[in-house]
């Protein structure tokens, strides 16, 4: 079996994640795709509670049969790491399992900074996502000395709608801006019912 791991604040989740997300599953023919939000990520703090953001990926990802939505970090008071998640995620499916985890291009650059990096390059392969016509050479750079040092497996992919962010979103709510077709019309509505990001409204 193949599956990878999406993991990430999705404050909110958009449509970037889930392209990258179905891009991926259908490059490398994996099982299915598992949605792993946040709980209390070392490296960012994030603006709607774990609830919300596990209620907005559940809802935006529903109508994929080859996602699923796991609460593996959410259910944690902790600090999480990806390395404690992956451990238990392959004591689930087994050592027979080939996991994938899938993040931003911009954070293979940190990976030696993760928790107890040399063991996580042996536990799962790395999938790094950036945009079409983006050259880096300090990720290249990068890349080819993890792939030296730690024999790491690492694969860039490019994917088009990457150029959304959550980020963007948050301040399009703030300031009274559309996000239409920037997430699942589901996570969008659930977003105003809720009246996440809005933090006293601002007008440009």
């Amino acid at each position: 079996m193949k599956i990878g791991l999406m993991g990430g604040t999705f404050d909110p989740i958009h449509n970037g994640h889930l392209v990258l997300a179905e891009q991926v599953r259908t490059r490398f023919q994996m099982d299915k795709i598992i949605f792993i939000p946040a709980g209390n990520p070392p490296h960012k703090d994030s603006m709607a509670s774990k609830e919300h953001r596990y209620k907005m990926t559940q809802l935006a990802i529903e109508d994929n049969e080859f996602f699923e939505l796991s609460r593996i970090e959410l259910d944690q008071d902790n600090k999480t790491y990806t390395i404690d998640t992956v451990l238990k995620l392959r004591e689930m499916y087994g050592d027979e399992t080939e996991v994938y985890f899938i993040t931003g291009a911009d954070m293979i650059l940190d990976l030696p900074t993760w928790k107890k990096f040399d063991e996580l390059v042996h536990l799962c392969k790395f999938i790094g996502s950036t945009r079409p016509g983006v050259e880096d050479k300090e990720l290249s750079d990068q890349i080819n000395a993890l792939v030296k040092d730690y024999k790491a497996d690492i694969t860039i992919t490019q994917v088009p709608a990457l150029a959304i962010s959550s980020t963007d979103i948050r301040r399009r709510v703030k300031y009274n801006l559309s996000i239409r077709y920037l997430l699942p019309k589901s996570a969008e509505d659930y977003i105003y019912e809720h009246k996440l990001y809005i933090d006293e409204r601002k007008v440009l």
